[in-house]
C-alpha cells in the first residue's frame, strides 16, 4: 500500500491535485456505502459494546470524515457541479457494492471482517507517513490534514476496537465461518489496495464511449 505511487506521492507532499481531486470525490461516495454498512453492523451486533462501536463509526464515516473531504472542496474551490461532474469509478462502485452485499447477504462476523481493513490500512497508511515525515523533518504538506486524521490516537482507538471486535467473533465462530471471515477481509484489502491505485490513475468506465 505504501509503495503505491499514491501513497508515496501523497507522503511527499507531490501528489497532482487533480488525482487528489478524483480521490476525495470517489471517497466521499465511498464513505456512504460503508456507512451504511456499519449500520447494518451496529443492527447485527451481539452485545450493547458492539453496537454502540459500530453505530458510532457510522456516524464518524458520515460526519467527520466527510467534513474532512468538505474542507479540502472548500480549498480547493470545487462546489456541487464539479464533483457531480466526476463519474462514480468502477473501482469506487465495486467495493461498494461489495460492502453493502456483504451487509446484506453474509452475517455479522463476515461482515465487520469485510469493514476491518477500511479502518485498519488506513491507520497504518497515515501512521507511517507521519513516522516518515518525523525522521525527515519534512513539512508543508499540502495533504497534511489527511495525514493527521488518519494518524490521530483516537482513530487508533477505534482501529484497536474494530481488531478486538473480528477476534472477538473469529473466537466464536465455526471453522467454515473463519474461512469466510479470512476471504472477506482479504478481498476488502484488494479493493483498497484498487481504490488508490484507481484514483491515481484516475479511472474511468471503458465503455463511456459506448453510451447513447
Amino acid at each position: 500500500m505504501l509503495d503505491l505511487p499514491f501513497n508515496a506521492e501523497l507522503a511527499e507532499g507531490t501528489l497532482g491535485r487533480d488525482r487528489f481531486q478524483f480521490y476525495l470525490a470517489q471517497d466521499a461516495r465511498y464513505l456512504i456505502g460503508f456507512g451504511r454498512a456499519l449500520s447494518v453492523a451496529a443492527a447485527k451486533a451481539p452485545d450493547p459494546s458492539a453496537l454502540a462501536f459500530f453505530a458510532g463509526a457510522a456516524r464518524e464515516a458520515v460526519l467527520v470524515e466527510r467534513a474532512l473531504h468538505e474542507s479540502y472542496f472548500e480549498r480547493f474551490g470545487l462546489g456541487e457541479a464539479d464533483l457531480a461532474a466526476i463519474e462514480t469509478s468502477p473501482t469506487c462502485l465495486g467495493y461498494t457494492s461489495y460492502l453493502l452485499a456483504v451487509a446484506q447477504t453474509e452475517g455479522y462476523a463476515e461482515l465487520i471482517a469485510a469493514l476491518l481493513p477500511c479502518f485498519w490500512i488506513y491507520h497504518d497508511v497515515g501512521t507511517a507517513i507521519l513516522e516518515r515525515q518525523r525522521r525527515t523533518g519534512a513539512s508543508d504538506n499540502p495533504y497534511q490534514a489527511w495525514i493527521d486524521t488518519y494518524a490521530d490516537d483516537d482513530f487508533a482507538a477505534s482501529v484497536r476496537t474494530c481488531i478486538a471486535e473480528v477476534d472477538k467473533a473469529a473466537e466464536l465462530a465455526d471453522e467454515h465461518t473463519v474461512a469466510r471471515m479470512s476471504a472477506a477481509f482479504t478481498r476488502a484489502c484488494e479493493y483498497e489496495w484498487m481504490f488508490w491505485d484507481s484514483a491515481y490513475r484516475m479511472e474511468s468506465w471503458p465503455t463511456t464511449h459506448l453510451r447513447g
